[in-house]
C-alpha cells in the first residue's frame, strides 16, 4: 500500500472507522507477525503478541496524532506488547524458523544461528535497534520514533550493538580456520 494511501485510511480509522484500520491492518500483518516472531520466537506468542496488538491499537487509534506515522506507531505498540509479554514468559530459541525469516545472505546455517544467538544476547535496548535497522530496513529517525528516543540515541545503541556483536563474534570464530 502506498503512503498517501495508508494516511488517507489512518486519518479514517483515527475519526472510528474500523474499516478502514481493519485495511491498515491487512496491510501490515505480515510485518507485525516477522516482528513479532523475532521477539517472542515462538509462533503461537507471535500471533498472540499480535492479535493483542492489533486490539491495542485499534483502542488507542484516536490518540495517533500524525497520520503519515501509522506504521511506526503500530511498530511501537507491538513492540510494547512483545515487551510485556516476555516479561510473563521465557524465551523459546527455535532458531530453525527464525534463521528462514532472517534476511542474512550468503551466510550458512550455523553463521545465521550465530548471529542470531549473539543478537539475542544485546541488552534488549540493542538488540532492538538492530532489528529494527537491519532486519526491517527501518531509518534512524523512524527508530527514535518507535523507541521513543532521540536519533543520536538510536546511532549511539547501534554503534555499540555492532561493537557487542563485532566482539561476541570474534570470540566464535577466533579458533576457526
Amino acid at each position: 500500500m502506498e503512503a498517501k494511501e495508508t494516511e488517507k485510511l489512518a486519518r479514517k480509522a483515527i475519526k472510528g472507522n474500523a474499516k478502514a484500520y481493519g485495511r491498515l491492518i491487512e496491510d501490515q500483518k505480515e510485518y507485525l507477525y516477522r516482528m513479532a516472531y523475532l521477539y517472542m520466537k515462538n509462533e503461537a506468542e507471535a500471533l498472540d503478541v499480535v492479535g493483542d496488538c492489533i486490539l491495542n491499537g485499534f483502542k488507542s487509534i484516536s490518540g495517533l496524532k500524525n497520520p503519515q506515522f501509522f506504521h511506526t506507531w503500530l511498530t511501537r505498540i507491538l513492540i510494547n506488547t512483545a515487551k510485556s509479554r516476555l516479561k510473563k514468559t521465557v524465551w523459546m530459541e527455535d532458531y530453525d524458523q527464525l534463521r528462514n525469516a532472517a534476511p542474512e545472505e550468503g551466510l550458512s546455517v550455523e553463521e545465521k544461528m550465530d548471529l542470531h544467538r549473539a543478537i539475542d544476547r544485546l541488552p534488549d535496548k540493542y538488540r532492538t535497534v538492530v532489528l529494527l535497522k537491519y532486519f526491517f530496513d527501518m531509518k534512524t529517525r523512524e527508530i527514535a520514533y518507535v523507541m521513543e528516543i532521540p536519533e543520536g540515541t538510536v546511532k549511539a545503541y547501534l554503534s555499540r550493538a555492532r561493537d557487542a556483536l563485532r566482539s561476541d563474534l570474534k570470540e566464535d570464530y577466533r579458533y576457526a580456520n
